[in-house]
């Protein structure tokens, strides 16, 4: 019969393997490797997002092992376990990426289902890729057991010609290719040189958002954020979040008593300093929703009135991810928000520490490098996010606006229901100065699954139109896409919402100073299109996306599947 060993931090594995009763339990945990002295330490669940699907999370089986041997040596026991992951550069454009959005739902549910029916007393979940890190981080606030997140990495650039390259770089090349700017070749060349191996998209796109996001927030330990996927400071990020889970454990401190409103302001600080992805306001508000924290649209505009764009990363800017981790990663750019007022100093975070604690030794920038702007000296004064309203989005819609493309967008309308009819007008060059692509009926509910427009946008931009048109929907964009567009229209076209009855025609104004997004027809006009507007059919009736069309809530609540109340 197992000792019971210290219940205070065995509060959930002694219920699975202590007493004669639990004996059958502990028989089938031998055949997986515990021993004896096992059953009297704490159980710690590795949650790993390996993956062949994408190179995103191609390492992260290693990594998990990495983790698992820093809780082994701490004395507790690790037990890995898998989620699922999802490639969205592979599926973009195509049917299969209304998965998306979805699958950061399945993994929320697949880890806390795990967690929870095992009995682990603390988890370190391992993300690569977008929707892995929210998942994570959903399944740890619904958990409230001693966690961690570690980031998997960045990927390193690809090359070709001297220039860098990215999987964005692929996307506007095929824009490029329809509009005879380069030819087959170059295409292919760029196609095969872009990605080099393992580690996340290499922009300040979502992943590396999230990444920088959560450390912020208080979920990573300092630095996980800004570490390339294959290299020694990442496996020995792994080892020391398995072994910090066990002081967690030992203090009780718990997600939830990080995971507060200050710590989500302070995340979206660094989102706006970093120039980051628009999905990070989706992602944010839905794990603030796990978290029991009242987070809405309007706290990024109220915060980003104050907090400068200061980061020159891809994609509107010049850097890599890659690049940034060189000159000391967004701890030195934290600890100049700090100096400044602008981060909540006071936040517990998984080292125990406050996050003025964590940042107290951190040094400068180095001399002569221009990748993050002084405060004094920003790329845009306050934030790139520009949450908008009016008569197209009265629940609110969400833009990427640096400032490079302007501020104010007044065009006419080409309308479309599809993503692909978009594209495909875009490549044949349809899609000319002065229009408002307007892309509907893909909102989280009426694709379902809310795909990110990144295939039309990166077209828009390789054929030069990047300042001359610009793009609105109800669905999303990647953390890659950059140019005058509008995403997260709320109410989406599916339930009823304005953008459903735009016509071929009519006058848009996209305004990013006032912050209104105008469909400029009357009321009137609006209200008798709307009478004879029809919804609808649901474009699945069984399985997970039609599971996710009834359950989900709007993008300007975060796209949610548990806020059932």
């Amino acid at each position: 019969m197992a000792n019971s060993g210290d219940k205070s931090t065995r509060s959930f594995s002694s219920l699975v393997v202590d007493g004669m009763e639990r004996a059958p339990s502990r028989a089938m945990l031998y055949a997986v490797g515990f021993k004896n002295e096992d059953f009297k330490k704490p159980q710690i669940g590795i949650a790993s997002t390996w993956s062949m699907v994408t190179p995103c999370n191609m390492h992260i089986n290693k990594l998990a092992d990495d983790a698992a041997r820093g809780v082994d040596n701490a004395d507790g026991k690790a037990v890995i376990f898998n989620t699922i992951t999802i490639s969205d550069g592979i599926s973009m454009g195509t049917e299969g990426m209304k998965y998306s959005l979805v699958s950061r739902e399945v993994i929320a549910d697949s880890i806390e289902t795990v967690v929870g029916c095992q009995g682990f007393d603390g988890i370190v979940a391992i993300g690569g890729c977008d929707k892995n890190m929210p998942g994570c981080m959903i399944a740890i606030a619904r958990l409230n057991r001693p966690a961690i997140f570690v980031y998997g990495g960045t990927i390193l650039p690809g090359c070709h010609n001297d220039k860098k390259l990215d999987v964005v770089s692929v996307f506007e090349a095929v824009g490029a290719r329809a509009n005879n700017k380069i030819d087959d070749a170059e295409l292919a060349a760029i196609e095969a040189k872009a990605i080099p191996g393992a580690g996340s998209c290499g922009g300040m796109y979502t992943a590396n958002t999230m990444a920088s996001a959560i450390e912020a927030l208080g979920m990573s330990l300092p630095n996980s954020s800004a570490q390339a996927a294959i290299s020694n400071d990442k496996r020995l990020d792994c080892e020391r979040a398995g072994a910090a889970v066990l002081e967690l454990l030992k203090h009780n401190i718990r997600p939830l008593d990080i995971m507060t409103k200050k710590a989500f302001e302070n995340a979206i600080t660094i989102v706006i300093a970093l120039g980051g992805s628009t999905n990070a306001v989706l992602h944010l508000l839905g794990m603030a929703n796990a978290a029991g924290v009242d987070l809405h649209l309007d706290d990024f505009t109220r915060i980003g009135e104050h907090v400068p764009m200061l980061a020159d990363l891809k994609p509107s800017g010049r850097y890599s991810m890659a690049e940034l981790v060189e000159i000391g990663g967004i701890q030195p750019l934290m600890k100049e928000l700090l100096n400044a007022g602008l981060l909540h100093g006071d936040c517990l975070t998984v080292t125990g520490k406050t996050l003025a604690e964590n940042l107290a030794n951190v040094g400068s920038y180095p001399d002569g490098q221009d990748m993050i702007r002084p405060l004094d000296n920003p790329i845009k004064k306050d934030s790139h996010l520009a949450i908008l309203y009016g008569n197209l989005a009265t629940g609110g819609a969400v833009a990427k606006i640096t400032g490079k493309e302007g501020l104010i967008f007044s065009g006419t309308a080409k309308v479309f229901d599809a993503e692909e009819q978009a594209l495909q007008s875009i490549l044949n060059g349809d899609i000319v100065k002065g229009d408002v692509i307007v892309i509907r009926y893909e909102g989280p509910k009426g694709g379902p699954g809310m795909r990110e427009m990144l295939s039309p946008t990166a077209a828009v931009m390789g054929k030069g139109l990047g300042k001359e048109v610009a793009l609105i929907t109800d669905g999303r964009f990647s953390g890659g896409t950059h140019g005058f567009v509008v995403g997260h229209i709320t109410p989406e076209a599916h339930v009823g919402g304005a953008l459903a009855i735009v016509q071929n025609g009519d006058q848009i104004t996209i305004d990013a100073e006032s912050k209104q997004l105008t469909l400029h027809v009357n009321d009137h006009e609006i209200a008798r299109r709307l009478e004879k507007w029809q919804a609808p059919a649901p474009r699945y009736t069984r399985g997970v996306l039609a599971k996710y069309a009834k359950l989900v809530s709007s993008a300007s609540l975060g796209a949610v599947t548990d806020n059932l109340d």
